[in-house]
């Protein structure tokens, strides 16, 4: 198959699931976007070096969240999340978008730092095996489960604090 039906194939099949992750990564809809598109292009660049050792998901997936780290180290990142967050602060108090984020799983999964954002997105999201988290993040399926369970404890404790209970339904706080 040429290369460029190979990218439109696996823009069609796995576009909207990195466009999810990049976006919870990232927190910002047009970075995510840009995120996605620098996904496809080196996809595209080294799909004829695809060894196909990982399905096709979990390479993008790699690439993908490599390509959003690259995005955050970035010094510009960097200020603008932090400007972002400090005018979040001083206009805070909107009750319609405190009920939008104190009800939203999204918003408590936003609230993680990045690594356990990561194992979050990956197994519910993406709906990846430990073993292929494992292979996306480098570590062994031993430590890729171990990071997932600490995430799990850090977003239900989140969640708690937001008003869920220990079973997930809303307590009405």
């Amino acid at each position: 198959m040429p290369a460029d039906q190979n990218i439109e194939r696996l823009v069609n099949e796995y576009g909207d699931a990195l466009l999810r992750i990049c976006y919870l990564y990232l927190r910002d809809y047009h970075l995510a976007e840009d995120a996605v598109q620098e996904t496809f292009i080196k996809a595209m660049r080294f799909y004829d070096s695809f060894e196909q050792k990982a399905s096709e998901k979990t390479w993008l997936t790699r690439i993908a969240i490599n390509t959003c780290k690259n995005i955050m180290r970035n010094r510009w990142f960097q200020a603008v999340q932090n400007n972002i967050e400090a005018h979040i602060a001083a206009i805070s108090g909107n009750p319609i978008d405190d009920f939008h984020e104190k009800n939203s799983v999204t918003g408590a999964i936003m609230k993680l730092n990045t690594r356990d954002r990561e194992m979050i997105v990956l197994y519910y999201y993406q709906e990846l095996s430990v073993k292929e988290i494992a292979e996306i993040i480098g570590k062994t399926q031993n430590a890729a489960s171990q990071r997932l369970n600490r995430a799990r404890i850090k977003l239900k404790k989140i969640l708690m604090e937001d008003g869920y209970d220990e079973n997930g339904f809303e307590t009405g706080n």
